[in-house]
């Protein structure tokens, strides 16, 4: 699950990077040169490239083409479909998706963080039982036993609480930026 997370927030950074330097290639600054290429995975993923042979042949059909330095145009190769931006239509985004799209992210990660507060709840009662059990030993090897077993328990709880920590800055945060963005509904992350 952080693996996903940590992969999402990469992708959005990127993206992010990548629609700045297409803003600022767009005010005409001097570094800014042939044509960038944006579509769109199957997860979602928006992707920017200025070469055409780096997108995968199954997006070709959905390619637009972002700004321009010139008036003409490169030649997509291998016959990829090059069209005009998007534009929002009803009941749409930018990227054409709509309210199920974003009604399923958010939902996603709605059951994400049950799942991880559910798992930190039994991590709890897992500590607390070692607790009581170190506190009742009169062992000494029991007690070393137990409290290694304790302190691995506390880590995985606070491992889980970031993990918690994050998917809500991404429920709360990420994903509302996102629909902004892309010119979602906000109706839709409800």
């Amino acid at each position: 699950m952080l693996y996903d997370l940590g992969k999402t927030m990469k992708k959005l950074t990127i993206f992010l990077i990548t629609l700045s330097l297409c803003l600022i290639g767009g005010l005409g600054l001097p570094w800014s040169h042939g044509q960038t290429y944006k579509w769109v995975d199957d997860q979602g993923a928006v992707h920017f490239t200025d070469d055409l042979s780096r997108v995968p042949e199954r997006y070709r059909k959905g390619l637009e083409k972002i700004g321009t330095s010139d008036e003409k145009a490169d030649t997509p190769s291998q016959g990829a479909a090059v069209g005009p931006e998007k534009k929002e239509g009803p009941g749409e985004d930018l990227l054409g998706r709509g309210e199920t799209y974003w009604k399923g992210r958010v939902k996603e990660w709605r059951e994400k963080i049950k799942s991880l507060e559910e798992r930190q709840d039994g991590l709890r009662r897992k500590y607390n039982e070692l607790v009581e059990r170190y506190n009742e030993s009169k062992s000494t090897a029991e007690r070393a036993s137990l409290r290694k077993e304790r302190e691995q328990v506390k880590a995985d709880m606070d491992r889980n609480k970031a993990e918690i920590e994050e998917a809500k800055h991404m429920l709360e945060k990420k994903i509302p930026e996102e629909a902004e963005i892309f010119k979602a509904k906000r109706e839709w992350l409800q």
